[in-house]
């Protein structure tokens, strides 16, 4: 009989031994929502969302002010670092202490006694507290006393919806330093304890006393000195809860739908953010007065590709429908933003030439005809002029020589993650604003061009990395007329920067981004809803922020220049910025992007036969002649090119003929003038095309097709085009490359 209670006892125990170890779940506190909370690279609180049940709990802390934990100790549980989960004395005693009251007026629980409670929510009841001493016990074994006492700090109530000590610090202190003085320590500490029945709102004078009795039984067991007692209690109580941080609150609203009940430090420099902050919130305020209502700044640094600073909208204080759009993540129209990533992407693949003459004239590219910001045309511009001059037209003509498909392919390896549809539908409106883009993606891409300038073994699957071309797209943007009209070669204390602007249709969005060696700033102006201002400009708006931006940064030396080896070193014209030709006279040599090689040689110089006196161009070769060397630009470009540069020298006038001499002659053999044409209709219902049809007696001359004075394009050989005209009465002009023209009228019906 003994054997058998002995075998049951020994049952029992291993029974009870086994729920022992196994009463803990492997997370004390699984299933409970924490706040989202953001914070900057040092650890300093950007912001923060309340939990899903509406509390302010902050996700566990790794650290716990001194102060506190020993003001928390002394109050609650005195005898922490020598009990194994459970003080029989202060059981005891509390039980002692309710029969004397006829209620209950203690537990007797220890910290990790509560901690269990905490994390089970369970009525208190006699079983819960003997269920409590069972695994409180078993908590000691699973975690160290520190650890303890950060799962109590992290999910202890004190008061109204704060819960744990890092939202009580933020909430009660306005700040979660470590540095907490003796009386805040004390009052936290006590008011955890009964945050029901004293709290900050009510009860002040027993919150106040019991403060002080802590702070008196700290200084009686040496745990304070006189002076610290003294000062503690007269130190006034703890007021009205401050308000969570509200910096980057769309970086912080973003991580809250991403990331929601997690910590996450960000590379955010709060100080650099304060600032930025300042300056879009002065400029969002003057701006509400010309109807621009938000504003968005990024600012990025280039070596590590870390975002220091995000405005996603500005100044979140003024209420309006569009404060809470994260303009820095929206897809916007692009304006003229691209432009350098064209510039940049066609140097490096041998398409053009820094210098080279891009066309500046009427031109209606299959029913798309583009237009400069001021309506004027140069006739032909160099390319890096083009750009820092944000011309139109010359942008569209780049972007048709190196390929609308092939360009929407190098923005989205680039990092553009709203060019979401297939790459062959965008069209020659892509460089002009023809697609969506995000500031961040902007912002980022222009960084990394930064690092691959500034390193060539940076981003090694970047597409646009040649430093060669780099050099010349940067010193281009370099060229940009800035709003504070300073001069970065004249002053020395000026930021050297390379920028650009943009304005969509419609002047719904204005863009700036500045590029330094250190930072990318992207800034973008407008209204959320997509209305339009009549004073929206990416130079007028968005460029004056930018460069107060810029005056938030330090100086830094510019980029130093590409060697040698970056590229390979080769004539070029200085007429048209085209590879030296046979004829070309005036040439220099210039270190150029590796591709280089495959551009084209210069069209413009060649050799023409004049008379004698070099007064008439001969083509009568039984006549005496000289050669010379002449820089011809074709008519159309001709036209405006020469009223711009004086410099500029036409050909002779053409010799009449002599009989029997071959001049060239051209005829239209369709329309014929004065004709009336309708155009067909194609199998999708939409309007045909007119063919109109030339004959050139020289098979290798070029014509120059105009519709309305727009140029439409060049043919060679078999003289046939396309014209898409709206119904009405037009003008065709074709020019040949002697400079002969024909004109005619027709009607469209």
């Amino acid at each position: 009989m003994g054997r058998k209670v002995l075998s049951f006892v020994a049952m029992a125990a291993g029974v009870v031994l086994l729920l022992w170890l196994c009463c803990l779940p492997s997370n004390l506190f699984e299933g409970v929502p924490y706040s989202t909370v953001v914070v900057d690279r040092s650890g300093e609180l950007l912001g923060a969302r309340v939990a899903k049940d509406g509390q302010w709990r902050f996700p566990p802390c790794d650290t716990l002010p001194e102060k506190f934990v020993r003001a928390l100790i002394e109050f609650e549980d005195h005898r922490f670092y020598s009990h194994i989960g459970v003080s029989v004395q202060a059981l005891a005693r509390a039980t002692m202490q309710n029969i004397r009251n006829g209620r209950v007026v203690s537990g007797g629980s220890t910290i990790s006694m509560q901690v269990i409670r905490l994390s089970r929510q369970k009525p208190r009841t006699m079983w819960q507290k003997v269920v409590e001493i069972f695994m409180a016990t078993r908590l000691e074994l699973r975690y160290s006393k520190e650890e303890i006492l950060r799962l109590y700090a992290s999910h202890a109530p004190f008061g109204g919806n704060v819960v744990g000590i890092d939202a009580a610090l933020w909430r009660y202190l306005g700040d979660d330093s470590a540095e907490v003085s003796w009386a805040e320590a004390a009052t936290l500490a006590v008011l955890q304890n009964a945050p029901s029945l004293i709290h900050l709102d009510k009860n002040r004078d027993a919150l106040l006393a019991k403060r002080n009795r802590l702070l008196a039984r700290l200084y009686e067991k040496g745990e304070i000195t006189i002076d610290d007692y003294l000062l503690a209690v007269e130190e006034p109580l703890i007021g009205t809860p401050y308000p969570m941080p509200q910096y980057a609150p769309h970086l912080v609203e973003w991580y809250n739908k991403h990331a929601r009940g997690e910590q996450t430090k960000t590379d955010i420099d709060l100080a650099l953010q304060r600032r930025v902050e300042e300056v879009v919130n002065h400029w969002s305020r003057e701006l509400r007065l010309s109807g621009i209502s938000d504003l968005a700044a990024v600012v990025m640094e280039v070596q590590s590709g870390k975002t220091v600073a995000y405005c996603g909208n500005s100044d979140i204080s003024h209420s309006r429908a569009g404060m809470w759009v994260d303009i820095a993540r929206a897809p916007r129209s692009s304006g003229s933003i691209l432009k350098p990533l064209l510039y940049a992407a066609a140097l490096q693949e041998g398409t053009i030439l820094p210098n080279q003459l891009l066309p500046d004239v009427p031109t209606d590219f299959g029913g798309f005809a583009p237009k400069n910001f001021d309506g004027s045309y140069a006739g032909a511009v160099r390319a890096d002029e083009a750009l820092a001059l944000s011309l139109n037209i010359p942008s569209v003509h780049l972007l048709r020589e190196y390929g609308t498909m092939r360009f929407a392919l190098t923005l989205k390896a680039c990092g553009f993650t709203s060019l979401t549809r297939p790459s062959e539908q965008y069209g020659l409106s892509l460089v002009l604003g023809g697609a969506e883009v995000r500031l961040v993606d902007v912002v980022k891409c222009y960084a990394r061009m930064a690092a691959c300038y500034a390193d060539s073994t940076a981003y090694m699957d970047f597409p646009l990395r040649d430093r060669v071309a780099l050099d010349a797209t940067f010193d281009a943007m370099r060229e940009v007329n800035r709003p504070d009209q300073l001069d970065w070669r004249r002053v020395s204390s000026v930021q050297n920067v390379a920028w650009k602007t943009g304005t969509s249709y419609g002047s719904r969005d204005a863009w700036a981004v500045g590029v330094t060696p250190q930072y990318v700033i992207g800034v973008w102006a407008g209204n959320a809803d997509g209305s339009g201002a009549p004073e929206l400009t990416g130079a007028r708006t968005a460029g004056p922020i930018l460069f107060d931006l810029v005056g938030l940064l330090p100086l830094a030396e510019w980029f130093a220049e590409p060697a040698a080896e970056d590229g390979v070193c080769m004539s070029i014209c200085r007429h048209s910025g085209h590879l030296a030709g046979r004829f070309c006279t005036d040439t220099e040599q210039v270190l150029l992007p590796k591709n280089a090689v495959k551009s084209q040689n210069c069209p413009y110089c060649r050799e023409v036969a004049v008379s004698l006196d070099g007064a008439k161009r001969v083509v009568d070769r039984s006549e005496p002649t000289q050669i010379r060397r002449y820089f011809v630009l074709p008519p159309h470009i001709e036209h405006y090119y020469s009223k711009a540069h004086q410099e500029y020298t036409p050909l002779p006038p053409l010799k009449e003929a002599t009989p029997g001499s071959h001049q060239p002659m051209m005829h239209i053999i369709y329309p014929t003038p004065n004709s009336v044409v309708s155009l067909p209709k194609q199998m999708d219902g939409s309007r045909g095309y007119l063919i109109c049809k030339v004959a050139h007696t020289d098979t290798n001359a070029q014509l120059f097709w105009h519709l309305d004075n727009a140029y439409l394009g060049t043919t060679t050989d078999i003289h046939h085009l396309k014209l898409q005209p709206s119904v009405g009465y037009h003008r065709i002009t074709i020019v040949d490359s002697f400079g002969s023209s024909e004109t005619i009228p027709i009607i469209v019906k």
